[in-house]
Parts: structure tokens; C-alpha cells; sequence
């Protein structure tokens, strides 16, 4: 009984220490408050200034976009890798794993750093051209999407594309047609994934960045440092649109995980019920 009581317990403060501060920033961002601590009355001046100030709807915008982008190409390249990596023999696909867990484990500040350093200084790309920003979360994104990819296509049959192309149809299709049908849901979240990381991302960007545009991560760690108190303020309603977002998404990706499940049951409930009838009618001649 005081096991339970303890692990009830535990439980609850590890829920309260993740969700209590965003709880308190959403509450703050419903106020006229200037900072935490007092409570001055109910207010939606916060999310009027996010959504009107030309600044802050340019860098959402903004980083929206290179989440995207950046996460795209980096589904295809991950995608790619894994494809390639699972086919090939064994040795190679060790040395392509390992050399993906890398980037992975490697600090985003060495990342940002040395892509800084290669394509900025060595080769003279300028910074305003947004390649070496884009490269950079590419690289970060890529070796994610490559790790949500694998597990699936290690849970299908290996034979599908061979037995495709014996079949007569030619690579491509056989890819486009045959593979990746099969492993839609590992791309999806490794998309997901790429798309999280590309909009957490601050060390990468700063070294990598043009100077006059922010992504969200850059912008608030700037924005706390100012003495602009309206931008302050309104980065706790951001904070709170954010949350509801990625709650929304969760919600909704479990419903859908659930009604799934749901309808397989079902559905392996009546090839039961129709086999069973047919045995039926079987010993009843």
C-alpha cells in the first residue's frame, strides 16, 4: 500500500515538474502582467501583439519555412540511406550505421561550428544565401530521419523488391510502387521528428544564420536579453500556441493510432466469425 502511495506520488511530481511552468506561462500569457510573479488581470494584448507585430509574424514565418524545407530534404536523404543502408552487405551497412550515430550523438555546437567553418570560411559561401543555415539543419535533421526509417524497413519482408523486379517492373518503380508503401509510417515520422528539430534548434543556427533573420530559438534567447517588454511578453503567448499545437498533434496522432487499432481488431474479429461459420457449414453437410 505504501509502494503504491510512493509511486502515485513520484508520479505526480515528475507531471508537475514537466507541465507546471508551461501551465504558469499560459497563464501569464492570458494577462496584462510584465512579469512573473503578479497577476494584474485578464488580457489578450499578448496575442495581438504576436499576431500583429510584422517582426515577430515575419520570424515565425521564417522559421516555419526552413523547418519545412530543411526537413524535406532531409526525409529524402534519410530515406535514401536507409534504403541503401539495409540493402547492402552486412559490413557496409555496419559502417553506414555508425557513421550515421555520429551526427546524432555528436554536440550542436561542434555541428554548427564546423559547417561554419567549412562552408563559410573555407569555401566562401555567404551566410546570406542561406545555404550553409539550410545545410546545417540538413545535417542535423538527416541522421534522425535515417534511425525512424530503419526500424521499419527491417520489419517488412526483404524479399518484396526483389520479387517485384523479378516480376518485371524496373527499379524506380518498384521503389516508388513496392518499398515505399511499406514504410509510409516510419517517413512520416521521421519527417515529424526532423521538423521538431529544426525549430528547437539554436547553436546551429546562430553560427550558420544571416544576420538578419532569427528562428524562434535565436529570437527569444535575444528578445529575453532586450529591455523590450511588450516582445517579452508576447513570447509567453507564442510559448503557449506552441504547446497547444504540438498537444493538439499528439492527440490527434493517438485517436488515430487508436481508432486504427480498433478497426483491426474488428476487422480480425469477423474473419474469425466467417471462418467459423464456414467450418460450421462444413460439418453440418
Amino acid at each position: 500500500m505504501k509502494w503504491k502511495i510512493f509511486k502515485r506520488l513520484f508520479l505526480l511530481l515528475v507531471l508537475l515538474f514537466l507541465y507546471l511552468p508551461i501551465v504558469l506561462l499560459a497563464v501569464y500569457s492570458f494577462t496584462s502582467s510584465t512579469q512573473i510573479g503578479a497577476i494584474r488581470g485578464f488580457s489578450l494584448n499578448n496575442y495581438v501583439t504576436l499576431f500583429t507585430t510584422p517582426e515577430l509574424t515575419n520570424m515565425i514565418a521564417g522559421t516555419i519555412s526552413l523547418a519545412l524545407i530543411s526537413a524535406l530534404i532531409a526525409t529524402v536523404l534519410g530515406t535514401i540511406g536507409a534504403i541503401g543502408a539495409f540493402y547492402s552487405k552486412n559490413n557496409v551497412s555496419a559502417f553506414i550505421s555508425t557513421l550515421n550515430q555520429v551526427p546524432v550523438i555528436n554536440a550542436d555546437v561542434v555541428t554548427g561550428f564546423s559547417i561554419c567553418v567549412l562552408l563559410v570560411v573555407a569555401l566562401g559561401i555567404s551566410k546570406d544565401s542561406y545555404i550553409p543555415l539550410l545545410a546545417g539543419h540538413v545535417t542535423l535533421c538527416a541522421p534522425f530521419v535515417f534511425l525512424s526509417v530503419m526500424p521499419r524497413i527491417k520489419q517488412m519482408d526483404s524479399s518484396i523488391y526483389e520479387a517485384a523486379l523479378d516480376l518485371g517492373a524496373t527499379p524506380v518503380k518498384a521503389l516508388f510502387e513496392v518499398l515505399i508503401p511499406q514504410i509510409v509510417p516510419g517517413i512520416i515520422s521521421g519527417f515529424s521528428l526532423a521538423v521538431t528539430l529544426s525549430l528547437d534548434d539554436y547553436f546551429i543556427a546562430m553560427y550558420t544564420k544571416p544576420a538578419t533573420f532569427d528562428t524562434i530559438s535565436t529570437y527569444v534567447v535575444n528578445a529575453t536579453k532586450g529591455a523590450q517588454t511588450t516582445i517579452k511578453t508576447a513570447l509567453w503567448a507564442l510559448s503557449t500556441v506552441i504547446f497547444l499545437i504540438v498537444v493538439l498533434v499528439v492527440v490527434i496522432s493517438n485517436l488515430r493510432v487508436t481508432l486504427a487499432e480498433g478497426g483491426n481488431k474488428n476487422g480480425n474479429k469477423n474473419k474469425k466469425k466467417k471462418v467459423l461459420r464456414k467450418e460450421g457449414g462444413r460439418h453440418a453437410d
